[in-house]
């Protein structure tokens, strides 16, 4: 190659032209990007990796089917509204165990490595005993015959073992064949809902005396160990809504049960002296981390603030709803939540309380309504669910308990 002067100054210039081109393509390029992300179409690019949860309560505008407290099926619009009223006057004068004084207690049954302390034997008798076909369980059995597994370290790999015991670890069916074994295990000792709720292997028992809770607790015990499985003394927890002076304590052969205030089950805070704070507290936090993961597209000052509002509705909301239309929110709680989903717009759109816009503006610009409308809203929509299942649900029971 010529390294002269002037091929040297020729090179320059073509540089310099050809990053003028590169840069006005790419600009040219990010316009009619965030001029495509205005479109329906560009949305769509946009939310790729969110689902759409954008729904408008059809359900409360069209109510198909609701029921009165026995079940009958209400065809009038008196009838309906006096149901609607019904419910909420129960709803809001009443809070059944809380109102009435009367103790509940609740214990959180937590089982030692219960996906790895099933029986195999126990597996194929509990399949066949749940009605499964012979030829399903031949298959399950030879998924596991002569099953062996390594275990890798930061040293290296160990030599091949057996595994003769417990279920699949990452397999898509072993959830399906443990709930197999726990609903036959527990067929005998299990009460209705909501006195004993099961899910997988998180179990909760209630009661309103420590006495029948500390009997169920033993008989749950004595079924489960007979059968290879094995209660947790250490992780299993107790909780005792409006609790009097000189209760006693649980206890499980002999061993008093870790008494606590709050327990979290299902992804919800549950606490003693019936509260939601805690819970409040913990869908702010799940908000901010949602909002943190899209803040990328949220603080973009070239994405139009109908599309942030877009975004904020179908990603950060959803997750600060999630399970609140069964909470009984006060003001300050609901304006807390409030709040937290000001600030998330403000931070949206670039604008802080220096200056001095009306939160009416900021919900306006971003084409988000007030939250506490949205929580009542998916309250009377989970009503409608409620109302139209079966009576035999958890939920239809617990609404026919507040009822009795």
């Amino acid at each position: 190659m010529d390294r002269t002067e002037e091929n040297r100054q020729e090179y320059k210039e073509l540089q310099c032209r050809v990053k003028r081109e590169v840069s006005k393509a790419k600009q040219k390029a990010y316009d009619k990007l965030y001029t495509r992300l205005d479109t329906r179409e560009g949305e769509k690019d946009l939310y790729r990796l969110a689902r759409q949860r954008d729904r408008d309560g059809k359900d409360v505008q069209q109510v198909r089917v609701i029921k009165d407290r026995h079940g009958r099926v209400l065809t009038s619009e008196e009838s309906v509204q006096r149901r609607w009223k019904e419910y909420f006057e129960e709803l809001m004068n009443e809070e059944n165990e809380r109102d009435g004084q009367r103790e509940l207690h609740c214990l959180f049954v937590d089982l030692e490595k219960a996906y790895d302390r099933v029986p195999r034997e126990e597996l194929w008798y509990c399949m066949r005993k749940s009605g499964v076909a012979e030829k399903y369980v031949r298959v399950v059995q030879d998924m596991y015959e002569r099953s062996r597994t390594v275990v890798r370290c930061a040293v290296g790999q160990t030599e091949e073992f057996k595994v003769e015991v417990g279920l699949h670890q990452g397999s898509a069916l072993s959830p399906f064949l443990f709930a197999i074994v726990m609903g036959q295990l527990s067929e005998e000792v299990r009460q209705e809902s909501p006195w004993t709720m099961m899910f997988a292997d998180d179990i909760v028992i209630c009661s309103e005396s420590r006495e029948q809770v500390e009997e169920s607790l033993e008989r749950w015990r004595f079924a489960l160990e007979r059968r290879g499985m094995k209660v947790s003394h250490s992780k299993t927890e107790c909780m005792c809504v409006n609790e009097r002076e000189g209760s006693g304590t649980v206890r499980l052969q002999g061993e008093e049960v870790k008494k606590v205030q709050e327990f979290k089950y299902l992804g919800s805070t549950v606490q003693s002296n019936g509260e939601c704070g805690k819970e409040v507290k913990k869908r702010v936090q799940t908000g901010w981390n949602g909002w943190r993961k899209v803040s990328g597209v949220l603080c973009d000052r070239k994405i139009s603030a109908r599309i942030k509002g877009k975004v904020y509705r179908t990603v950060v909301r959803p997750a600060m709803l999630y399970g609140l239309e069964t909470v009984s929110l006060r003001k300050r709680q609901e304006s807390e939540l409030e709040v937290a989903e000001l600030k998330m717009l403000r931070f949206s759109l670039g604008v802080t309380r220096l200056d001095r816009i009306r939160n009416e503006y900021i919900r306006g610009t971003a084409h988000v309504g007030r939250l506490g409308d949205k929580v009542r809203e998916a309250r009377l929509r989970w009503f409608g669910h409620v109302q139209r299942r079966e009576t035999i649900k958890v939920a239809s029971q617990s609404d026919s308990l507040l009822s009795s």
